[in-house]
């Protein structure tokens, strides 16, 4: 069966994945993730992407971004690979590619499942055992979302804003959100929609997409069609 064509929707938020080719190390020292989220930052202001939450881990990274157009988020994301790639091959004397084939993408429901999102690609670095708390991980938007820096990457979200009047009730509220664990069916339904590129919201939201994408937004239904009853 051909590949669907990436589903990238204007204005919507998208949950990233980019991963090592091989589950390689795409950083390895500090300059590594200061130089890529650099070229990331100058990329999305040049396209029109605005960045909501992201991690890096060593192998692998997450986005929550919202482009402007159909071909931002795209472009965002060549032109980073375009500076980064040859950088990392020259520094560390390999060559070829970096990346396990396309990134994964996802358009995310917003009311229901934005700062779900937010917090899922914040937590990484805790679930993969390397912090206990997320405000340690530098490499993160999370010490942003909390208040302990201002980070120039992060574009706030209207549901961000919503969590309070003040910045400081909207980082408690944050802060208290990333608190509760996500559920299983939470984490699930994350990593197999992006992976995938199914979107990730309510029946509503992904029957709203069908029609403005002209295309399906979620799994079929494994099996052959049922057969008609041949009428007597």
């Amino acid at each position: 069966m051909a590949r669907l064509p990436r589903l990238v929707i204007p204005q919507q938020p998208h949950h990233v994945i980019q991963r090592g080719n091989d589950r390689q190390l795409i950083f390895r020292d500090e300059s590594d993730y200061s130089l890529f989220l650099g070229w990331l930052r100058e990329s999305a202001n040049q396209f029109n992407v605005a960045i909501h939450a992201y991690v890096l881990m060593s192998n692998h990274l997450h986005l929550l971004a919202s482009p402007s157009d159909l071909v931002g988020l795209g472009r965002m994301m060549q032109w980073v690979g375009r500076h980064y790639v040859p950088y990392f091959n020259h520094k560390y004397e390999r060559s070829g590619t970096l990346w396990q084939g396309r990134y994964k993408t996802a358009v995310i429901d917003s009311e229901r499942y934005f700062l779900t999102c937010s917090r899922y690609i914040e937590l990484n670095p805790v679930r993969a055992g390397m912090v206990l708390n997320p405000a340690e991980y530098a490499w993160s938007s999370y010490q942003h979302h909390i208040g302990l820096r201002t980070d120039p990457l992060i574009t706030d979200h209207p549901l961000y804003w919503a969590l309070g009047n003040t910045p400081f009730e909207r980082e408690a509220a944050y802060k208290a959100l990333a608190e509760q664990a996500l559920t299983t069916d939470e984490l699930t339904t994350m990593r197999k929609s992006t992976v995938n590129g199914w979107a990730i919201g309510s029946d509503k939201f992904q029957t709203q997409l069908e029609k403005l994408a002209e295309r399906r937004v979620t799994p079929g239904k494994r099996g052959r069609p049922h057969k008609q009853a041949k009428s007597i």
